[in-house]
């Protein structure tokens, strides 16, 4: 399993250590995307040079603003090498697309969020933290950063409380996003008071590599995972889609169309036997609305526990593929596949 913090020292510069004409790029800390924290392995005046953006997803106004001071900086007596690849987590990007034309740079992609995943939520199948099924609630939705690009988490919320479906299960959101200072009742029509909260975690923004809602998975129908991206055409997943595998529920994806597919594509499977997953097929405009339909149903379905008996083969596959090496394999064998051409 990969140490996704020494993913790059590790992995990667292994690669490459021992070649005067190639050179890697990425950014430390983690989650940045700002120039001035983009790190060089090696000092090169020509070669091939690879940067690695697999941490966030790429947009374009952040892109252009990267690679216009990368190509600056890189350049100033022409370009310092002879081929320039970005290497991405997220898959058939239309974003990715744009700056490769734009800036005539290469791509590849490996899913960095699954090794993040493996890797944070190790050793949670040798615990004895499950909780029988006792349930209480549709869905648990837990919400954190909705400010800047989140803004579908708070369409989402908006939809949940247009259809009174707040009070009656596990659902947090913040009073104000604790990254962008948004305040959440200047944008959600909902008479409901906030923060709301599940568990004493909420108001940590940087959790993501740990699993805490046990009882509350345990008392809960369905996970739905509000992701980090939504809009556009591309797919990009986080751990935070791992979560419910690992505490062993169905979920709902609230992301960027065909990320259902997408997770598919790596042998997990999905809950299209059991109810309708049609939303995953939608454009951005509809498939809140969607999901919001879907909720709603099974809120008023009174079987719960026939559809969580439904759930069960999928659910021990996914966890059995998460924890029985089946994804690791999978994901190696892409990576490798990857740096062949280094």
């Amino acid at each position: 399993m990969i140490r996704i913090d020494e993913i790059y020292n590790n992995v990667f510069l292994p690669l490459i250590q021992d070649q005067t004409e190639k050179s890697l790029h990425w950014f430390d800390p983690f989650g940045s995307t700002d120039f001035t924290d983009c790190c060089n392995s090696h000092t090169i005046t020509a070669g091939d040079r690879w940067i690695f953006w697999d941490q966030e997803p790429v947009y374009v106004d952040t892109g252009k603003q990267f690679f216009d001071q990368f190509l600056s900086a890189f350049s100033v007596n022409g370009p310092c090498y002879n081929s320039l690849t970005i290497i991405t987590s997220e898959y058939n990007s239309e974003d990715v697309q744009w700056l490769c034309d734009t800036y005539n740079l290469s791509s590849a992609y490996y899913f960095f969020h699954g090794w993040a995943a493996l890797d944070w939520y190790r050793g949670y199948n040798r615990t004895f933290l499950h909780q029988p099924k006792d349930l209480k609630h549709t869905f648990l939705c837990p919400n954190n950063i909705v400010g800047g690009r989140r803004q579908h988490r708070l369409d989402l919320f908006q939809e949940l409380c247009r259809r009174n479906l707040i009070e009656n299960n596990l659902i947090s959101m913040p009073a104000t996003c604790p990254y962008e200072g948004l305040i959440v009742a200047d944008h959600v029509d909902c008479t409901v008071k906030l923060p709301l909260t599940i568990d004493d975690f909420d108001k940590h923004a940087k959790n993501s590599h740990q699993i805490t809602m046990w009882r509350q998975a345990a008392e809960s129908l369905v996970h739905v995972v509000t992701e980090t991206s939504y809009s556009g055409n591309k797919n990009h997943l986080t751990e935070k889609t791992f979560k419910p595998i690992v505490l062993q529920q169905p979920f709902i994806l609230v992301s960027n169309r065909g990320s259902l597919e997408y997770l598919r594509k790596y042998g997990f499977e999905t809950a299209s036997s059991v109810w309708d997953e049609s939303y995953d097929t939608l454009p951005d405009d509809q498939r809140i609305l969607a999901i919001g339909n879907l909720l709603q149903e099974l809120e008023h379905s009174n079987c719960r526990e026939w559809l969580s008996e439904q759930c069960a083969p999928i659910i021990e596959h996914n966890y059995n593929h998460f924890y029985g090496g089946a994804f690791e394999n999978i994901l190696w064998e892409e990576l490798t596949q990857m740096v062949e051409n280094w």
